[in-house]
């Protein structure tokens, strides 16, 4: 079992590659092998239209979306993660998933994987549920089976992983964390998410 995480943050090793280490942390304790993969490392061009992959599930551009896909194509489960960018995912996420357009229309290659996402931003209600939206609808579309942080003995466990830097406020003035997972709550959605993959995976290959 291969969990794959793609870090759409362009800024490498900071808050959303600590979120996704913390899941694939907890996966790896459950069995899982993982790789953390940073789309600030690769050079990856824009799509070109040229709609070859209308007819074919082949791309016309030679970059490192090839590895990617080698990638992709190798795991049980596919992670994403990004920062919020204007309410949105990064142009590193997103030139991402445009360039996947070939691994679907002519035939869903990932299909019946196990896929699931997190995104954090600055701010309280910064756009975090538009953003994890726009990831889990990439995932669905490629036929994924999307998996959520929710715990079944839990009812209170939020079924999303999207976090802040920003605590809140006291005295007029803003608290800030100094990471990501020093918010426990987050921490904790991270580790059910893990789980929630890994089950799901394993009920799938049986």
């Amino acid at each position: 079992m291969k969990i794959l995480a793609i870090n759409g943050s362009h800024r490498k090793g900071k808050n959303t590659a600590t979120l996704l280490n913390t899941v694939l942390d907890e996966a790896a304790a459950l069995g899982a092998s993982t790789e953390l993969l940073e789309l600030s490392d690769l050079n990856i061009k824009f799509c070109a239209a040229c709609n070859k992959c209308l007819n074919k599930t082949q791309c016309s551009i030679t970059d490192d979306m090839a590895i990617v896909e080698k990638k992709l194509l190798a795991a049980d489960g596919i992670l994403l993660g990004s920062p919020v960018y204007w309410v949105n995912v990064t142009t590193l996420m997103k030139n991402f998933m445009d360039r996947s357009r070939y691994l679907h229309l002519y035939k869903n290659v990932l299909d019946g994987k196990v896929g699931a996402a997190l995104t954090t931003a600055g701010l309280l209600y910064g756009g975090q549920e538009t953003t994890l939206k726009i990831m889990e609808c990439f995932l669905q579309f490629h036929g994924l089976h999307v998996v959520d942080s929710r715990d079944p003995n839990e009812a209170i466990m939020a079924p999303l992983v999207a976090g802040s830097l920003m605590e809140g406020f006291k005295d007029g003035k803003v608290i800030w964390r100094r990471n990501a997972v020093d918010d426990e709550l987050l921490a904790t959605s991270c580790k059910q998410l893990a789980r929630n993959m890994v089950k799901l995976i394993r009920q799938l290959n049986k």
